[in-house]
């Protein structure tokens, strides 16, 4: 029943711009992982009601996501982080393609690394982590300095194709990372200053609210 309902949901979804078409093929082809279909859809939804002027996304894979955000908040400048080669030069490839590029900024590095350099482009209203789930708390601690007052921090693959109530599972390095994943949701919401929700769509999707 669940993938049956998830078909007929997505069976719904507008039509998306042939460029987007094309990049959710290449990222089938080439096994490179975007936002899921409803899970970006709500996500952007959810973006339209907070209306961000700047937001940081940790992890570009070939630019997907930051480029529906820009589509759908024309007036936002999104900051965005890859630190793969071929991903960021494929990503650099789809944007400069586009309508978007003055509104997005993508930079070449390990978001563990180049916190000063993301510093310079001052507060954020919105942070999407979508980048090596095993560093989300550390992600977390190193940008959520740079939220604006009432900024919301969004975080895909928190449960993780359903894999965080699956107590047995035998690959060692799915396991740990598992683990990691599990202990972030359990850390997020009992954080102290920020009020958490976690979405059971596409891969899971958990939206933070910046507690004043």
């Amino acid at each position: 029943m669940k993938d049956e309902i998830h078909s007929y949901i997505e069976s719904l979804i507008k039509e998306r711009d042939p460029l987007f078409k094309e990049m959710e093929q290449f990222a089938i082809q080439h096994n490179v992982p975007i936002m899921e279909l409803a899970g970006i859809e709500v996500l952007l939804q959810l973006l339209n009601m907070q209306r961000p002027a700047r937001i940081l996304e940790i992890g570009t894979a070939i630019g997907y996501s930051a480029m529906r955000m820009a589509a759908a908040l024309p007036e936002a400048e999104i900051v965005t982080i890859e630190r793969d080669n071929e991903r960021y030069e494929q990503a650099v490839l789809n944007i400069s393609k586009s309508e978007y590029q003055h509104q997005i900024n993508i930079l070449k590095g390990d978001a563990l690394e180049i916190v000063n350099e993301v510093k310079d482009f001052g507060s954020f209203d919105a942070i999407f982590i979508d980048a090596a789930k095993g560093q989300y708390m550390r992600f977390f601690e190193l940008y959520t300095p740079f939220l604006s007052k009432n900024g919301y921090v969004y975080t895909d693959n928190v449960l993780f194709k359903g894999l965080v109530v699956n107590d047995h599972i035998e690959n060692k390095r799915i396991r740990n990372l598992v683990k990691k994943i599990k202990s972030y949701n359990e850390w997020i919401m009992n954080h102290e200053q920020y009020s958490t929700t976690i979405i059971p769509v596409g891969d899971g999707l958990a939206i933070s609210r910046k507690q004043n």
